[in-house]
């Protein structure tokens, strides 16, 4: 039907030049503790990985992959290709997946502070049970307390990092989150690599440790403050007036905080926020919800970080060797997220995850060449190809680090209007981890059949990815995170979505008179 232009949605005017504030040193404490949930799942991640390839937690929980692991004559591609191990690390994400559907309401509801707590407080259950496990039921049901906290963890923190987070410089906190991970991937592979010589006990002291963080979790959660957007669509605009000053270091704050009424006033007409998010005007952040996290674990990056030990002693590293040079990419990620969060306010989202795609696709194809011309099913890579194989994991690692890895997390945390951003999180969490468990379920059973040809495999992905990056996604930098909704209005594809057809006609007429 015809008729004048729809009524702006939420955020009425771009004010963003009126924000003020800068980072106080409460933003940065509430950033550092609240990112203890990124360590946790960056510790969760990269433990599993140097614990499955230690011969005493083999022989106690997977006797029949400890037994093919001695038969130097077999395939070895396939010694590791056990559904049960597998399940071991996937068991996690399946876990997450179903707990970040149940976290959406309880953040949105009752704040991002009670999912971080509940997070906590499951991770240190988890960790407790699998230190002290005495068979798989026990073990198995540990990694379901971890995957639990995950889901919590994660569908909290990115949210509460973007909306701590002045707009100048929310990319570059919001990646503490990522930075956060990195550094737990890190630790959890010093520590496989320092435990693995703790006979036979040394395993469970890689799993236990993971209850150090969790507690410092819980105990962050109850001291944080909750931040002023959730407080303010909970009705409570005097607490949330209170901490938007205390956290932008001045009192002149009411560009922001009417930016933020009038988005809670939009959120809370929205009765069913999930429903809501399937709308026609809500098109595009939907899809970078379910594309973003697809995309990020389709570069194959969780191959190297499950089951770094696993890999490379597939191709051939010994024992200690394998764990060193997991050990060596854990840090070589953590050192690039530096450089993301150094620069991802300065040259934006888009630069950093196209140039990032374009040097992954190049290392993954550089080691599915020498893995097949090299290696095989009953011969080892020799020293110098196993060096250049690590040099080139490693510079895929860096790539990642610096741009899908961090970037996964932070663009779909800060496109969503308040009135969906719980869901919104909620969606981009759970297709992260479905898609990290059927990664996790299945790379063993894939390395066994598929060999070398699993690298070009992801490396044909991140072809897609990347493509659809320099198409379809606008630059978010520097755009307060209440104002995201005109990004969409004003970019070539996805105007004609979420306007309809006499608001579009307007904007191009105005763009093609300035």
């Amino acid at each position: 039907m015809g008729g004048g232009p729809i009524a702006p949605r939420g955020v009425t005017k771009e004010r963003a030049e009126e924000y003020k504030g800068r980072v106080t040193p409460y933003v940065i404490i509430a950033c550092i503790v609240a990112a203890i949930g990124g360590s946790l799942f960056g510790y969760d991640i990269g433990i599993s990985g140097g614990v499955t390839s230690m011969d005493e937690f083999l022989r106690r929980f997977f006797y029949s992959v400890y037994q093919k692991k001695r038969h130097v004559h077999e395939n070895n591609y396939c010694k590791y290709n056990n559904q049960v191990l597998a399940a071991f690390t996937s068991s996690l994400y399946l876990a997450g997946l179903v707990a970040s559907l149940v976290a959406s309401p309880i953040t949105r509801n009752h704040g991002r502070r009670a999912s971080i707590i509940c997070g906590g407080i499951s991770f240190f259950v988890g960790a407790i049970l699998n230190a002290s496990a005495i068979n798989l039921a026990m073990l198995l049901l540990g990694r379901i307390m971890l995957g639990v906290g995950i889901g919590f963890g994660n569908q909290a923190v990115p949210l509460y990092l973007s909306e701590m987070a002045p707009a100048h410089l929310r990319g570059c906190l919001n990646m503490m989150f990522q930075l956060a991970t990195t550094l737990g991937i890190f630790t959890a592979n010093m520590i496989n690599y320092g435990t693995s010589k703790l006979h036979p006990w040394g395993w469970r002291l890689s799993l236990g440790l993971a209850a150090a963080p969790a507690f410092f979790m819980t105990v962050g959660g109850l001291l944080l403050p909750e931040t002023p957007n959730s407080l303010i669509e909970q009705g409570n605009k005097i607490k949330g007036r209170q901490v938007l000053e205390k956290i932008r270091g001045t009192e002149n704050v009411d560009a922001e905080f009417e930016d933020m009424v009038d988005a809670s006033e939009l959120a809370r007409s929205i009765k069913h926020p999930f429903r809501n998010i399937l709308k026609r005007r809500n098109r595009p952040q939907l899809i970078m919800a379910i594309l973003m996290p697809t995309f990020q674990i389709l570069t194959g990056i969780n191959i190297i970080l499950f089951y770094a030990p696993v890999l490379f002693q597939s191709m051939g590293f010994k024992r200690t060797a394998s764990l060193y040079s997991s050990a060596l990419t854990g840090a070589v990620l953590a050192s690039s997220t530096l450089v993301s969060m150094a620069r991802v306010d300065r040259w934006g989202r888009r630069i950093l995850l196209i140039s990032g795609g374009i040097q992954m696709i190049t290392c993954q194809v550089i080691v599915a060449i020498i893995l097949g011309l090299k290696f095989g099913s009953d011969k080892e890579l020799t020293r110098g190809y196993s060096i250049i194989v690590v040099i080139f994991i490693c510079l895929f690692v860096a790539a990642f680090g610096w741009s899908w890895g961090p970037l996964g997390w932070t663009v779909p945390s800060e496109i969503f209007p308040l009135e969906t951003r719980s869901a919104g999180q909620s969606i981009t969490v759970t297709v992260n981890l479905f898609f990290t468990f059927a990664i996790a379920q299945t790379f063993l059973s894939l390395l066994c059949v598929m060999r070398f040809g699993i690298f070009l495999f992801f490396s044909g992905w991140i072809v897609v990815m990347t493509i659809f990056i320099y198409l379809f996604l606008p630059e978010t930098k520097g755009v307060p995170i209440e104002e995201m909704m005109r990004l969409w209005e004003k970019h070539w594809f996805w105007k004609k979505i979420v306007l309809d057809d006499q608001q579009a006609n307007n904007i191009s007429g105005r763009e093609s008179a300035i």
